[in-house]
């Protein structure tokens, strides 16, 4: 589905710029539709009960009974315990139903990845509500020991994917590119968190010189992560904790138009102009998702393959 790709840019940004504690979720935007066969998929997938399947129906479930998502969640998690892409999507069902042990699964989802500081956000959301500065201080501490911050998107959608694929014969219209139509659009809805309780605890940081050290140092994985949205959460840190003028502001604010380039490059190229490519195509970018551990490194690919430049003209001498 084109308007997925293309609005993934503008979501992005939204969930890093968002005032609000919730996300902008893809499955509700109004150029989002999900394809009919997905309800069917619920059942058919809650049947075969392995943990990928399992998972992938808590993710079509979300947009339904938040609790029937969190209970799906729950029993693939206990399943496959030591996937970290499924205890993650667990965690994330899990923030936005009201009766679930966040700080729980939180801490479970530390265990499985301990170099993760994605973990740390339910925590940090809880503590920032609570206008909480000391633990709001601890838990930045914390993330900022962690090297790498990953939201597992491409393990996800490669996951889901699969397991429509393995139950295909029983989803009559999900084709391979309806397929990969629907868990991009379900995945931005779902497993993208709220960035706003970490920008914002940085933006305060601006008069506490120990917290701008610790956001500084969460901002460098955050923008190495393996999603655009953590990239430009990171961008964003960053940019708030240098002086506007400085060279390495004007570093940031090019590193990040040269992702925002590439990202709405790669989705142009992305979209199969000859209706029978659609599936190819669908199947060509999953393939590259498997291989590759970033979202950024799936739109390096796509450009590469169509000969294009990696940077913006403007960026050429």
């Amino acid at each position: 589905m084109p308007t997925v790709n293309r609005c993934w840019l503008v979501l992005a940004l939204a969930a890093v710029h968002a005032a609000s504690a919730a996300v902008p979720r893809a499955n509700s935007h109004p150029e989002y539709q999900s394809p009919a066969w997905t309800v069917k998929a619920i059942p058919v997938l809650t049947a075969r009960a392995d943990a990928n399947s399992l998972a992938t129906a808590a993710a079509l479930s979300a947009t339904g009974s938040a609790q029937t998502a969190l209970d799906l969640a729950a029993r693939a998690n206990d399943l496959a315990p030591q996937s970290a892409a499924i205890g993650w999507l667990h965690l994330q069902l899990c923030i936005r139903s009201q009766a679930c042990a966040v700080r729980d699964i939180a801490t479970n989802m530390r265990w499985v990845d301990p170099d993760n500081g994605a973990a740390w956000l339910p925590t940090l959301a809880t503590a920032q509500r609570d206008r909480d500065t000391t633990e709001v201080d601890r838990i930045l501490g914390d993330m900022a020991r962690n090297p790498r911050f990953d939201l597992y998107w491409n393990r996800l959608v490669v996951l889901m994917f699969d397991a429509l694929g393995a139950a295909r014969s029983a989803l009559p219209g999900a084709s391979d590119s309806s397929r990969y139509a629907a868990v991009t659009g379900i995945a931005k809805g779902e497993i993208i968190p709220a960035f706003a309780p970490l920008v914002d605890a940085c933006r305060e940081s601006v008069s506490l010189p120990e917290r701008r050290d610790l956001c500084l140092k969460i901002s460098k994985p955050l923008q190495r992560g393996d999603t655009i949205a953590a990239q430009l959460a990171g961008f964003t840190i960053e940019r708030r904790l240098l002086a506007p003028d400085s060279k390495e502001a004007r570093a940031i604010a090019e590193r990040r138009h040269v992702l925002e380039w590439r990202v709405a490059a790669a989705a142009k190229l992305d979209i199969a102009l000859l209706p029978w490519t659609k599936n190819a195509r669908a199947r060509a970018r999953v393939a590259q998702m498997r291989t590759m551990p970033r979202e950024e490194d799936v739109c390096i690919a796509i450009l590469r393959k169509h000969k294009m430049a990696l940077e913006p003209p403007e960026v050429h001498p």
